[in-house]
């Protein structure tokens, strides 16, 4: 909760969840163990019941609040995003979605008010499978909860080294998914069976020290580790392994080593409430942070009271919700079929509700009821003041307003380190070849390019890759250097000369982490664009276009709550364009057959606009819609004569 809330103090607070892990994998395997070993089987039937009560009531409860919360304060235009999310949710599958997504949780400006159900939805498929995985593996080992134990272990390390290979494939997908993140309940489910069968024997003064340690490894975690740690991966052990510290070496001692903390009122009172708290403190922050917008963050002071005051509701949410469900009133038993149906007809109410206002959001219009007259570009353009009726595209088709190459594969993606020859676009009979090279914010330009190349009878050679700068320059991607990108840049470089095109466009996005820290980024990007510039072709004409604006949080959330006052989302051109990127990129083209292009007089005056006519400029943060970079093809085209 502190982590969410911008303590910088404890960097690592997400490892909270992997603590949770743990304590829950060993408390759920413990209770399978007792009844394999009393009964010789699982009753399943009650074994799911009980984690329905456990666990469904509360977090449906906070389900509920937070949808609702979200249809009343969040911008129009992400209402149907938050709807998907808790439909879900409700399905018990949103760590999927997000998995799916590509959502970063360690560095997601706008996140979803329900992404904290991800560890849910690990919590929910674990006990889906798991009972039945040991019932197969304790019958398979001939009722032997020892040798049981190597069962289990075999499958830990199988997770883990999955969770080690995928964390470095696609992060995303390793820290959401069941299968990378099983290996850390699975933790929990060895110390409850070395408990069980007495494979570990500790003396006291050892066990002690041992919780200590485990102590000192969670407390390390939290304060080592941050957002720039690859995670989950290797760093995952030492909150992981420090828990199970704590829990085995606590279970072989009398009350004495960390327990003289962990056993204390208040902290017995922090761990009862602690689910609830998980549950309320996330929505708590996130919905009033989309409410005023996230280019306008929230002080820390408010955050952390914010945080605080999940505390007390979750206390409500713990008496009234939680315990109510958990151990229902004497005399009013639950029968388990009776509990497994309600909460399925309860998940699937609730997605044909949520179903529903998501078709209704998705089909309200986002704007004023006025139109806006169209008009070609000019230099210093005049915004729009309000979100136009016939707004092109419109806020809610923006953020798929991207690029055909994306469609037909010709963007590569972050895995490719080989550039397609047969992406060629404009006139396939045309004598004279141009290429587009760079990352996302080159293939941006690719309509007005596009355009461009089919009215003057060009090929047009499309050679772009997410996240990929045709700088020469080692970056970092999801927290390791992204190796792929140089391996793809080489590859360009290679056909680019045996091709010998007229004109290479280059354009990228100068946000990037270096794996080189000890040199500024800026000296680096220079540096890295005059080598780049090198290996072209020496016939070839360079043109390397200026950055398009950035902004803080996208646009769209901002004109989606001002249609009458879109001004209010316009931004500063001294926020918006990185002067010390545009003039190192300047610095570079002064040699060799190359040009500087900024067409950034087209976007901005001393403002640059969200809107200009009836034209939408942006599709999030940083790129432009397909719309107006079509627009711009007259001015980029003429940029283009005067060099052939």
């Amino acid at each position: 909760m502190l982590y969410h809330a911008g303590l910088s103090a404890v960097p690592g607070g997400y490892v909270g969840v992997d603590i949770f892990f743990v304590i829950s994998g060993f408390l759920i395997t413990g209770q399978l163990i007792s009844m394999l070993e009393a009964q010789g089987r699982i009753p399943f039937g009650e074994f799911y019941a009980k984690r329905i009560r456990r666990i469904i009531p509360a977090s449906f409860a906070v389900l509920a609040l937070t949808t609702v919360a979200s249809l009343v304060f969040l911008p129009p235009a992400t209402r149907p995003g938050a709807l998907e999310d808790a439909i879900a949710t409700a399905l018990y599958v949103p760590n999927v979605l997000f998995a799916a997504q590509g959502a970063d949780y360690l560095a997601e400006t706008a996140p979803s008010p329900f992404q904290h159900y991800w560890s849910l939805g690990v919590e929910e498929q674990f006990y889906l499978f798991w009972p039945l995985l040991l019932l197969l593996g304790f019958l398979l080992v001939r009722r032997s909860t020892r040798r049981l134990f190597w069962v289990v272990l075999s499958m830990v390390v199988l997770s883990f080294a999955l969770c080690i290979v995928l964390t470095g494939a696609s992060q995303p997908a390793a820290f959401f998914l069941l299968p990378t993140r099983a290996w850390e309940l699975g933790i929990g489910a060895l110390a409850a069976f070395a408990l069980h069968s007495g494979l570990v024997r500790l003396n006291g003064r050892l066990a002690a020290l041992g919780t200590w340690l485990g102590m000192a490894g969670i407390a390390l975690s939290l304060i080592a580790l941050n957002e720039n740690t690859v995670f989950p991966g290797w760093a995952a052990l030492l909150p992981v392994l420090s828990t199970a510290a704590v829990i085995v070496c606590g279970s072989n001692l009398p009350p004495g080593g960390a327990g003289v903390l962990l056993s204390r009122p208040p902290m017995q009172k922090v761990g009862a409430w602690s689910y609830s708290i998980y549950l309320v403190h996330w929505p708590l922050l996130v919905i009033p942070q989309a409410a005023v917008g996230y280019e306008n963050p929230l002080p820390l002071a408010l955050t952390l009271t914010l945080g605080a005051l999940s505390v007390p509701l979750a206390v409500l949410l713990y008496r009234y919700v939680e315990n109510r469900f958990r151990h229902p009133a004497a005399g009013s038993p639950l029968r388990s079929r009776r509990v497994i149906a309600t909460a399925a007809l309860a998940s699937l109410a609730f997605v044909a509700v949520a179903a529903g206002l998501n078709a209704v959001q998705s089909t309200a219009p986002i704007a004023s009821t006025r139109d806006a007259a169209s008009q070609p570009l000019q230099v210093a353009p005049n915004g729009s003041t309000f979100v136009p009726a016939n707004l092109n595209p419109t806020l809610r088709d923006a953020p798929d307003s991207i690029p055909v190459t994306y469609d037909d594969g010709c963007h590569a993606d972050f895995p490719a380190t080989e550039v397609r020859t047969d992406c060629v676009y404009g006139d396939p009979d045309g004598t004279v070849d141009i290429v587009l090279f760079g990352d996302s914010h080159a293939a941006q330009w690719f309509p007005a390019l596009e355009a461009y190349a089919t009215d003057g009878s060009y090929r047009l050679h499309n050679l772009t890759k997410s996240s990929c700068p045709s700088v020469d320059i080692e970056i970092l991607h999801e927290q390791r250097p992204y190796s792929q990108c140089e391996e793809w840049r080489q590859s360009a470089f290679e056909y680019i000369d045996e091709l010998n095109p007229a004109v290479v466009v280059l354009s990228n996005f100068g946000e990037v982490a270096p794996v080189d820290t000890s040199t500024a980024l800026v000296e680096q990007w220079e540096a890295g664009l005059r080598s780049t510039l090198a290996a072209l072709p020496g016939s070839s004409h360079a043109l390397v276009l200026a950055d398009t604006p950035n902004h803080s949080a996208s646009p769209l959330d901002c004109l989606s709550r001002n249609t009458e006052e879109a001004a209010a989302c316009d931004l500063p051109r001294a926020e918006a364009l990185d002067g010390e990127i545009i003039a190192a990129e300047e610095r570079a083209v002064q040699e060799g057959n190359s040009s500087f292009i900024d067409l950034s007089s087209y976007l901005c005056t001393d403002i640059c606009p969200s809107i200009i006519g009836d034209l939408l400029v942006y599709r999030d943060e940083h790129h432009i819609t397909t719309t107006f970079s079509r627009a711009l093809a007259g001015p980029l085209g003429q940029e283009i004569d005067r060099v052939q």
